[in-house]
């Protein structure tokens, strides 16, 4: 039998998942047409993970930065219903500017008090443009900022690495570094189905719990993303 929720049925708690891609012009050509397959590939796993868990409804969106920021995916989809719209690269990076419209959107109301800790992928090749650690602090000053699962994907050696660390804000928990279009298949599909088991799990922090606002791996059960091959890439970053 599924347990209540003052204020409605645990089964009906949301969970929005967000994707925040860089779309850069380093992103241009084989990146940018990997990232596209790997997020494409991985939503049918991450529909049979959500559907393992009763107790959480998964919202999808997704955010570029390029010049500027964009909502790519706006409205929050059902991840049921949810198709992969293919992304173009160009431009610079305004990393700092998606987090801040992902700040926005981490604010009660439009988030549900009730709902389940947030989950945040961000995927980069490069180095912020603008003030990414204002926008990150924007993120941190909402209580389902700090609520969030963070993670984040490095493409190539010329990622910032230091900056994908801050966005984690878990010494337990490090960027992945992808080097090829195989690895970064591999580790979107980690990221976006342990994101969903973390966020989905009975010891995963709400709105009114009394325990402090920050989530650390250990009380989210986020192991360690699992060795990575090359695959049949024949592209290195």
């Amino acid at each position: 039998m599924v347990s209540s929720l003052p204020g409605g049925e645990l089964a009906s708690r949301p969970l929005h998942f967000f994707w925040i891609a860089d779309c850069s012009g380093s992103m241009s050509g084989v990146k940018i047409q990997a990232l596209n397959v790997a997020i494409r590939e991985a939503i049918p796993e991450m529909r049979r993970v959500a559907g393992n868990n009763p107790n959480a409804q998964v919202y999808m969106r997704a955010i570029k930065f390029s010049t500027g920021a964009n909502w790519h995916i706006a409205q929050p989809t059902r991840l049921e219903q949810f198709q992969w719209i293919d992304l173009t690269a160009g431009g610079v990076t305004a990393m700092g500017k998606a987090f801040q419209m992902v700040a926005e959107q981490l604010k009660v109301p439009p988030m549900d008090p009730r709902g389940l800790p947030p989950v945040l992928v961000l995927i980069s090749d490069g180095a912020p443009t603008d003030n990414a650690n204002q926008g990150l602090q924007a993120i941190m000053a909402e209580p389902w900022g700090q609520k969030s699962v963070r993670l984040a994907i490095g493409i190539g050696e010329d990622a910032n690495y230091n900056m994908l660390e801050r966005f984690i804000g878990n010494p337990e928990i490090q960027p992945c570094h992808a080097g090829n279009s195989d690895q970064l298949a591999q580790y979107i599909r980690w990221a976006s189905t342990v994101a969903i088991q973390a966020s989905s799990s009975p010891h995963a922090p709400g709105m009114n719990d009394q325990q402090g606002l920050t989530v650390v791996a250990t009380q989210l059960n986020i192991p360690a993303p699992p060795p990575v091959s090359n695959g049949q890439s024949q592209d290195i970053w």
